[in-house]
């Protein structure tokens, strides 16, 4: 029996999707494209085609360079991690806040590193948008 990922379903109020298009990914174009689909709980197919369809409809698809394309995708990618990093910088100032407010006695140390991770967080995610901006085609 299959393994469940537990992809989600479309909504019942969308029509059915009976045209395909068939698309081929090298190993770790489909590694990055799975994880991706993962990270909003779909299938990679489902997650591809939802993407494909909200890049045609506001006319950001492009033709542009395989250059441009790798460094949109290192930013995005950049932002991702950054995104996860954030989830877990959010547990430790959590944690932080379990201890203020338990009378528990939280270090100067503890609070100035995750402030540097905090920081730093921001710093990537500056820096990837500002990447992200500078690769994107302008809109007509």
């Amino acid at each position: 029996m299959a393994e469940k990922t537990g992809a989600r379903r479309r909504s019942v109020g969308t029509s059915r999707r009976d045209r395909r298009v068939n698309l081929a990914y090298s190993e770790e174009e489909h590694q990055v494209l799975a994880e991706a689909a993962a990270r909003e709980g779909t299938a990679p197919a489902a997650w591809a085609a939802r993407v494909a369809l909200a890049a045609a409809r506001d006319g950001s698809s492009s033709t542009s360079s395989a250059e441009t394309d790798d460094g949109v995708a290192a930013a995005l990618r950049g932002l991702l991690e950054t995104r996860t990093e954030l989830r877990r910088i959010g547990n430790n100032l959590n944690q932080v806040a379990r201890e203020l407010n338990s009378d528990q006695v939280v270090t100067a140390a503890q609070a100035e590193a995750v402030l540097a991770r905090v920081e730093a967080a921001v710093r990537r995610v500056d820096e990837a948008t500002l990447q992200v901006m500078r690769e994107r085609k302008p809109r007509p």
